[in-house]
Formats: C-alpha cells, sequence, structure tokens
C-alpha cells in the first residue's frame, strides 16, 4: 500500500485531532487522494508561544513525510492572557485570510480551515471567518472518528460595500496608516472601530468588512488622495481613462502604498518600489510600480515641496 493512501486509512491512534481530521476527509474521498498529495498546500498558525509552535512543527513534518507541503505560521500575540493582545493577533488573521488565503482561492485551489485543534475562543473566531473565507470548515466529531463539515456561508458583499462606500475616506486613511481623530469617525458603526487616546482603528469586524468591500470599491474608479501630500496631476486621471475593473483596483492600492510611504511609515513595499528615474521624463523624476503581470505599467511622479504629484500611468521607460 503506498504511503500518501496509509495517511489516510490507517492513522494510528496517537497522532494528533489534526492529523486525525486530515486523515478524515481525505478516506472520505480515496481517489482524491493521490492527487491531494502532489497539489494540497497545508498552513499551520501556530499560537505565539514555544509549545504552540513546536506543536504545529511537529504536525507540519508529519505531514511532509507523507509528501505534502506544509510550513508553519506563527501568529504574533496569539495567547489567551491578555484581551488586548488577543485582539490584535485576531486582526492579523484577518488579514492573512483576506490576502494569502483570498491568492490561494484566485490559483483555483479549495480553501478548508481544519477547526479540530486549538483553543476554543480561536475556534469560535475561526469559524465564523471560516463562513466568509474558506470553503468549508471541518471538525473531528467529538469523541468519535466521524468528520463534521461546515460550508462556506455567502456573505451579504452590498452590505458590506454599502457601508465601505460610506465611510470609505476613513477606511482608506485607516489602510494607509493615518491618524483618524474618535471625532471624524463618530458615523461610523462603533462595532467597526476600537478607540484608543482619542484616535481611532479597525476593530477584528471593521477590517473584515473593509478586506470585503474594498475589493469593489476599488474597481469603481481611482478614487481621491486621503493625504494633501498626495497630489494628483492635470494628466493622471485622464491617463487611467482605458483601465479595466482590475486595472483601477490595482492603481487605488498603489496610491494608498504611496500614501503609506511618504505621509506614514516610510516603508517602500517590493509591490510599490518607488525609485528615481535615470533622467526626468515630460516633468517626471521618480516612478513606481501599478502593476507588474501582464502589460506592467508604472506610475511616473515628481515632488513639490513636500508634496508628491502622481503625473500619469505609464509603460516602464527601461
Amino acid at each position: 500500500m503506498p504511503s500518501w493512501f496509509r495517511l489516510y486509512t490507517h492513522t494510528p491512534r496517537r497522532t494528533s485531532s489534526d492529523e486525525r481530521t486530515v486523515s478524515r476527509l481525505f478516506s472520505a474521498h480515496p481517489k482524491k487522494a493521490k492527487k491531494a498529495q502532489r497539489d494540497i498546500q497545508h498552513l499551520l498558525l501556530a499560537t505565539d508561544t514555544f509549545l504552540g509552535e513546536e506543536a504545529a512543527t511537529a504536525i507540519a513534518a508529519a505531514l511532509q513525510r507523507h509528501g505534502h507541503s506544509a510550513r508553519v505560521q506563527r501568529i504574533t500575540d496569539l495567547r489567551t492572557s491578555d484581551l488586548a493582545e488577543f485582539r490584535l493577533a485576531m486582526s492579523e488573521i484577518v488579514r492573512l485570510c483576506a490576502h494569502e488565503i483570498q491568492s490561494y482561492r484566485q490559483r483555483g485551489y479549495r480553501v478548508v480551515f481544519n477547526l479540530t485543534g486549538g483553543f476554543k475562543s480561536v475556534q469560535g473566531f475561526m469559524q465564523a471567518l471560516g463562513m466568509i473565507y474558506a470553503d468549508e470548515s471541518i471538525y473531528i466529531f467529538e469523541n468519535t472518528s466521524e468528520l463534521l463539515r461546515l460550508p462556506k456561508l455567502p456573505l451579504a458583499e452590498p452590505d458590506a460595500l454599502t457601508i465601505v462606500r460610506e465611510h470609505q475616506r476613513i477606511f482608506r486613511r485607516l489602510e494607509a496608516g493615518l491618524p483618524v481623530p474618535s471625532e471624524d469617525a463618530r458615523q461610523v458603526p462603533e462595532t467597526l472601530l476600537m478607540e484608543l487616546n482619542g484616535m481611532v482603528t479597525f476593530s477584528i469586524w471593521g477590517e473584515l468588512i473593509w478586506n470585503e468591500g474594498r475589493k469593489r470599491l476599488f474597481q469603481e474608479r481611482i478614487w481621491a488622495s486621503v493625504d494633501p501630500k498626495i497630489q494628483f496631476g492635470p494628466d493622471f486621471l485622464s491617463s487611467t481613462d482605458k483601465c479595466s475593473a482590475a486595472e483601477k483596483a490595482h492603481i487605488n492600492e498603489r496610491i494608498l502604498d504611496l500614501t503609506r510611504w511618504h505621509c506614514g511609515s516610510g516603508v517602500n513595499l517590493n509591490r510599490l518600489d518607488v525609485k528615481k528615474l535615470r533622467q526626468p521624463d515630460k516633468g517626471s523624476t521618480h516612478e513606481c510600480d501599478a502593476w507588474a503581470s501582464g502589460e506592467a505599467k508604472r506610475i511616473f511622479l515628481h515632488y513639490e515641496g513636500d508634496c508628491l504629484v502622481l503625473d500619469r500611468l505609464g509603460s516602464g521607460l527601461h
């Protein structure tokens, strides 16, 4: 009997509950098991503790011995000793789902949350996330070997988009890492924000709503800058007229990255890659990536005092 099939049909009793759940998932579909061995990607979320990371690493090693790709991601502050830290950890998981997990789905993967192990408080939160980001969530039912499968529930995307559109300026400032005084956010539903020292930031659910709604929001149009230090030149918007909805979304994301870099953290992300031109071109002195796939485009820029002016969208010069 090949080793990949033994994992699914003869799991030893002393294996972890997480491994038993994986075993039950594939023993229900034995004809797909060999294909799954080649294609499946396991991402194990570890608590921010020595034992949590050691346990996740041991499970990853067991999966790898059977030919699977498995990696461990330790979630900062994921502990149950402090509620404030726990909330920060949940926000990190939301961002992980919104970006990395979604990218797997876009590449044709089926996303399954295995919620058998872990803290009960984390399980409850992950079950809620699974209703949105996973195709299904799975458990071993109580002390049996039966697999409990919970399908994805549709998120009311029009509702999320309505909320995001109504408060898009505040949400975009928060995404760019810019300060938002509590007074400016009075009209935003209180469950979507957290207040600290007179300023607001996303709550866990606010970040979830934002990440769902922003995809559609950014496809609609090129949104105005949220900070006066980022300005559009006279030809910038017209240079984007022929962009598709997906390309508009890329441009909106890069404008936020530019805002974060120039007005906030100062981090020049790889996807942004701001750099000086070898020679000025049509008044532009700098460029950054708009998107890198397909027919890659650049946003050309120049400085006016402490302001960054976006001149036009175009092809790279080199």
